[in-house]
């Protein structure tokens, strides 16, 4: 890490540190989470965690995305929010930017339950904003938690029903064909919670050939049983039948016709459907005092199947099993007259794909050209241990170790048998320590550990079927000195950073197969960061939140397949800076406004660092008014997206062939909706 870098963030960071005391107007709330498997104060936390709440998720938003939501957390870029075949695109520092289908480098878990599959894929599908509760965010490596696909982690918590039950339907509007219809009931009944949500979205989209349609029912039960015990119940189901992919254009045709689709997405008629269920179940017991034994199991089937733009195996059906289960035991006491508590635990994950490919003749299907089945099996134990040195000093160890197989049987032979197994074996050390240096301000440090192995759809032979054998797993090591300071009606975190990586994992075009990402292995890399977020109550009902990231990822070592030299290049696709601001103003009378604005700095759309994508702003506004007749409550809202109507890219295809980068984000845009809710007395 370059010095001069590491004196300018470490004087961000004393600067902070010396914050003086603000007069007390409102004061900001603790927040405690269970991010890092155990309930404590996010300010305890030895890593960068943020929260962000229920309002900030769904009042006034469209809930098409988690980046509506996400994009006021430092370290955290999001690309593709308007190609819903594409799958939503985050990375939270640098990690998950490769992925051009799914979220790569990032854990998902909702409600307990992993929405990342044992290969390291994630998807946010099975993830319904419009019944989000809570969203927390880790960033960076955290693999002695949560194994594979964990530079960090997206954790997602559902709303309980409150205690006065209720019954609600929400409608919204908006520009290029957007509609969406949600039901919503929930609420108490002696020691049963419940909460329900169904909700029914469809958009023709911006682009040509980038209509979507998507309905999902999401279901959380909880159950408060003697012993004392607690048992949680989730249910799921999501059915996209239509998902078209506009695919990417060159910085030409973009500036003929932003809105135009690539003409072979047409033609091949590109674009994926899929319908996923998902059940699971937490089991929490209190023992003794302090310990508490947790069990989870969960089962997910989905079906899936892809049109890509072009001919030879170009549409892909998965059918898919994801099952599996874990435990964990906290155990509170003493060593050596210090309070201390011990976490263990394990996770057991199955996948079992039957994957195929035929011919895509034009959106219609030819001959069967792929078939093999597929099966990932995971298993991961780890062990944290918590110890409290004095009243103020917070010291955390943990490891884990996981072991993943792949195992592809071949079963279309006419080609040879591309049959095989791969095995890694991980280990993912982590040590923190988090100080107290004045009632409500911590500094903590940590050195952390991740790993992220090749997922089944990266492992594909550019040659042939099979698994690519030249692929390894990507590994990273995290330091990391941190600050978190919350004063009156003021909070600041901060957080420098310096991660150094090996084999990391870069995806790559050919000729043959526009559209379809293979992959390779960069020898090492490094990415050095500072991340600041700010939240103010001013007064008068006005919240400000503020954030800064700025990233430094580079190529030490990279010399591609093909003998092209990239040492010294910056990472494509992230930006080396991003602010975001937002003002916030709830009034007695129930109007309230948010308008935010948010600042990407210019970044690469490839290795070379040839093709640079222009840095642009984007403001949003939502207003609202909340009214209340008796035991009904009336909300209409209205929303402005990309204010200032500016020109920019939603997507960027990293190292695309043939120049296809580019996927131009909507114009301005307006939706417009309504909230109607009842609350019955019990």
């Amino acid at each position: 890490m370059k010095m001069k870098s590491v004196f300018r963030q470490l004087s961000v960071l004393l600067i902070i540190s010396h914050v003086p005391s603000y007069a007390q107007v409102t004061e900001l709330e603790a927040v405690t989470v269970t991010a890092t498997r155990t309930e404590k104060s996010v300010d305890e936390i030895p890593a960068g965690v943020s929260t962000v709440s229920q309002d900030a998720v769904q009042l006034g938003t469209e809930q098409l995305g988690l980046d509506e939501s996400l994009n006021r957390v430092p370290g955290v870029f999001f690309l593709n929010r308007y190609n819903f075949a594409q799958d939503l695109r985050a990375s939270i520092r640098g990690f998950g930017a490769r992925s051009n289908f799914g979220i790569r480098g990032i854990k998902i878990i909702v409600d307990g339950i992993p929405e990342t599959l044992p290969g390291g894929q994630g998807s946010v599908d099975g993830i319904d904003i419009g019944s989000a509760g809570r969203i927390n965010v880790i960033r960076g490596p955290t693999s002695s938690l949560y194994g594979n696909a964990s530079g960090g982690a997206i954790i997602v918590e559902s709303e309980d029903g409150p205690t006065e039950p209720f019954a609600e339907s929400r409608l919204t509007s908006g520009d290029f064909g957007f509609d969406r219809v949600q039901v919503k009931t929930g609420g108490e009944t002696g020691n049963f919670n419940y909460l329900l949500n169904l909700s029914d979205t469809s958009i023709d989209g911006f682009r040509d050939h980038s209509e979507a349609e998507n309905t999902q029912l999401n279901a959380k039960f909880s159950i408060d049983i003697p012993g004392p015990s607690s048992l949680q119940a989730t249910v799921h189901y999501t059915d996209q039948p239509t998902a078209n992919d506009p695919g990417g254009i060159t910085a030409e045709d973009a500036e003929e016709n932003r809105k135009q689709a690539q003409d072979r997405n047409v033609l091949f008629d590109a674009g994926e459907t899929l319908e996923q269920s998902r059940v699971g179940l937490v089991y929490k017991r209190a023992i003794g005092n302090d310990d508490e034994l947790e069990l989870r199991l969960y089962s997910t089937q989905r079906d899936f199947s892809n049109r890509l733009p072009f001919e030879d195996a170009g549409a892909v059906q998965i059918d898919r099993q994801f099952n599996g289960g874990g435990a964990k035991y906290s155990l509170n006491g003493d060593l050596a007259g210090m309070d201390n508590r011990l976490l263990v635990g394990f996770d057991y994950d199955r996948q079992d794909d039957d994957r195929t490919r035929r011919d895509n003749l034009e959106g219609v299907l030819g001959d069967l050209v792929f078939d093999q089945r597929e099966l990932v099996t995971s298993l991961g134990v780890f062990i944290q241990n918590e110890t409290s040195i004095g009243r103020d000093t917070l010291l955390t160890l943990g490891s884990r170790n996981d072991n993943i197989e792949f195992d592809v049987t071949d079963r279309f032979l006419f080609n040879g048998d591309d049959s095989g197994i791969v095995e890694f074996d991980e280990f993912s050390p982590m040590v923190g320590v988090s100080h107290e240096f004045r009632p409500g301000s911590w500094f903590y440090g940590t050195v952390s550990t991740a790993f992220e192995t090749p997922t089944t759809t990266e492992f594909a032979n550019p040659s042939g079927g099979g698994f690519n054998q030249t692929l390894s797993p990507q590994e990273s090591t995290n330091y990391e000195l941190g600050i978190k300071s919350r004063v009156g009606d003021h909070r600041i975190e901060a957080a420098i950073f310096h991660i150094t990586v090996d084999d990391e994992l870069i995806p790559f075009e050919v000729a043959d197969q526009p559209g379809r990402s293979f992959f390779e292995n960069a020898g090492s890399s490094t990415r050095d960061g500072l991340e600041f977020s700010y939240v103010a109550a001013i007064g008068n009902g006005i919240e400000l939140t503020a954030s800064y990231t700025y990233s430094d990822f580079k190529f030490d070592n990279f010399v591609s397949d093909d003998g092209d030299i990239f040492n010294g290049n910056s990472i494509p696709g992230i930006p080396r800076d991003q602010a975001f601001v937002e003002f916030s103003w709830f009034g007695e009378s129930g109007l309230y406004a948010r308008w935010d604005v948010a600042y990407f700095g210019r970044f690469f759309a490839d290795n070379a660092n040839e093709e640079e994508v222009d840095s642009y702003v984007v403001s949003n506004l939502r207003i609202g008014y909340n009214s209340f007749i008796g035991d009904w409550e009336l909300a209409p809202f209205l929303g402005i997206n990309n204010l200032f109507d500016e020109e920019y890219n939603s997507s960027v295809r990293i190292n695309a062939f043939g120049g296809r980068y580019f996927e131009p984000a909507p114009d301005r845009n307006v939706f417009f909706g309504v909230t109607i809710r009842k609350n019955f007395s019990s």
